[in-house]
């Protein structure tokens, strides 16, 4: 259930994180009342997954995963560049990952 939680954490900091750059610096109502609700809800999952979870491993799968998504959106949704650095980034975030993965720091 932990993996599940942190998933959900996940999801909901990229959303958050997404609508700060649509709130274009808290101009736009909505984005920036969802940025606090996102985040909120991010934490609140994030919490529930360190019940069974190794801290080290979460904030690493946390912060990894939702980086490189948050990479992902600003190229796909914002037009931001994408270049050979930022996809070898990306793959060295993963491979981080599945190093404390692999090095029994788990779940």
């Amino acid at each position: 259930m932990s993996w599940i939680y942190l998933i959900v954490a996940i999801l909901f900091e990229v959303a958050g994180t997404t609508s700060m750059k649509l709130s274009q610096g808290f101009t736009n109502l909505w984005p920036s009342v969802l940025i606090f609700v996102f985040y909120g809800l991010s934490f609140t999952a994030f919490t529930l997954c360190l019940k069974e979870m190794e801290i080290g491993m979460a904030y690493a799968v946390w912060c990894g995963l939702g980086m490189a998504a948050i990479a992902l959106i600003g190229v796909v949704m914002f037009g931001e560049t994408f270049t050979l650095l930022k996809l070898a980034s990306i793959t060295l975030i993963f491979a981080g990952i599945i190093g404390l993965n692999a090095s029994g720091v788990s779940g």
